[in-house]
């Protein structure tokens, strides 16, 4: 069944998971109009916000969402809160379809003991105020001289580089001023890696590790100790040709002489070791990390020995992954952390279909999969939406309001949304700030809230940090 007219979507968040379903929706021959919906003033979401500065390679996939966006049959609606700003209840109201692509932003809890200690922080906030996102504070406690990094992937790696890295080496990238600031501060000797699995288990990638072990006037210390390997092991290093390029350069690291360690600051990759305990005081903050030692049980997973450890640590960085937030007026599987769905289509509290609603990205499935991941999961869910409109059950009825409604309501309770063209001026302002820096790169970022509306709204910007 073909629909008279045309069909309004929302997406509601301006990640690379939005983004792709926007793309995969103009592109389907529907006669549809689609707006783009944004927490923040600036799109691009974990792209922006969520990978460290010293990563150029990420430009290239902003780029393939700019020309996305460019385009104009992809509208973008920034600067608005779902939840806040506009209600669910009404969005459903003012479009035919809304798409949930809100990600996932903050970390997954850690239950040991000492976690609520003073010097233990989440990985994800700390990933948020490198990146200078406007919602967290301007300054970081960087009082430490040595620190602990839980977990093995690749956002463990980028917070120990960023921990470890000599502020200098970071004037290159678009990092803002105030971290740059912060870092220059940083008393730190030492970052300890954990991970509770071995050399064929860890979860970065061959370029994570490499880049982690090129960082300059900072070594990578591996250890001879850590290496076992059981069947499940072998079997990953022949099955996975990034997991055996991982294993063989942590091999060369492990077996450097250790006359060639002579840096000034050391990251340590500890594996075989699972957090146990975060000792210290609430008076005195962190003062150890304890780890309980572990062994392969064959099938490349592991059990404890009853061997503890003491390093001592002043911090502690929880970095075991990413959990999604709640979104108000929708449902959500606080175990899973995801909304709850059946591929795409939202599921009321009664586990029946909620006719409209969809979910796509880290808040359908969870925070698993990289870049390739969130599109076939975007297909999934856009495919989903095309047989319900050829089904009957969307696009009928009278045309609702969509954006011209939406951006009436938003203006008049005083909301300063912003929108592609917005996006534009302030990105143009950022290149600006960075030709202009006394150290010349592609962009310096505004972190500032609200300088980055007034920015795109053609307003005097104020304090830009």
């Amino acid at each position: 069944m073909s629909i008279s007219r045309p069909l309004h979507v929302a997406l509601v968040g301006a990640g690379p998971a939005g983004t792709y379903a926007a793309d995969i929706l103009a592109g389907s021959g529907l006669d549809v109009r689609i707006d783009l919906l944004e927490r923040l003033p600036a799109p691009f979401g974990l792209v922006r916000y969520g990978v460290a500065p010293d990563h150029p390679r990420i430009k290239g996939i902003i780029r393939a969402l700019e020309k996305v966006l460019a385009r104009g049959d992809v509208r973008l609606l920034g600067n608005v809160h779902v939840g806040e700003d506009v209600s669910v209840e009404r969005l459903t109201e003012l479009y035919d379809v809304v798409i949930m692509s809100t990600g996932a932003d903050a970390d997954i809890p850690l239950p040991i003991p000492g976690v609520d200690l003073p010097g233990v922080h989440g990985a994800a906030d700390f990933v948020s105020w490198y990146d200078g996102h406007p919602d967290v504070p301007r300054t970081w406690p960087l009082k430490a001289r040595e620190i602990a990094v839980l977990g093995v992937g690749n956002v463990a790696l980028d917070v120990a580089r960023i921990l470890a890295k000599h502020p200098k080496d970071l004037l290159s990238t678009e990092v803002p001023a105030n971290v740059v600031a912060g870092l220059e501060g940083s008393p730190v000797t030492d970052v300890h890696i954990f991970g509770r699995r071995g050399p064929a288990q860890v979860k970065f990638t061959p370029l994570e590790l490499r880049e982690l072990a090129k960082v300059p006037d900072v070594d990578l210390v591996v250890y001879e100790d850590d290496f076992q390997f059981d069947e499940g092991s072998e079997e990953a290093i022949r099955s996975s040709n990034q997991v055996k390029q991982v294993v063989g350069t942590l091999t060369d690291l492990a077996m450097r002489d250790p006359e060639e360690l002579t840096a000034s600051r050391r990251i340590h990759l500890h594996l075989f070791h699972s957090p146990a305990e975060i000792l210290g005081t609430q008076e005195d903050g962190v003062q150890a990390i304890r780890t309980e030692r572990t062994e392969l049980q064959g099938d490349g997973t592991v059990r404890g020995t009853g061997e503890y450890v003491d390093t001592p640590v002043q911090a502690v960085y929880r970095a075991v992954g990413y959990y999604s937030a709640p979104v108000d007026g929708l449902p959500f599987d606080f175990t899973g952390g995801v909304i709850p769905n059946t591929e795409g289509r939202i599921l009321g509290d009664d586990g029946e279909y909620l006719p409209g609603l969809f979910a796509t990205g880290w808040i359908k499935r969870g925070p698993v999969g990289l870049i390739g991941s969130t599109k076939s999961d975007a297909q999934q869910t856009i495919s989903h939406v095309l047989a319900d409109v050829e089904a009957g059950l969307l696009g009928q009825g009278e045309e609702p309001g969509g954006r011209e409604a939406l951006t009436a309501e938003l203006t008049a309770a005083g909301v300063p949304w912003t929108n592609w063209e917005g996006w534009e001026t302030l990105d143009a302002f950022e290149r600006d700030l960075g030709a202009k820096d006394e150290f010349p790169r592609e962009r310096v970022k505004v972190v500032s809230r609200e300088a980055m509306t007034a920015i795109s709204t053609g307003q005097e910007p104020g304090a830009l940090h």
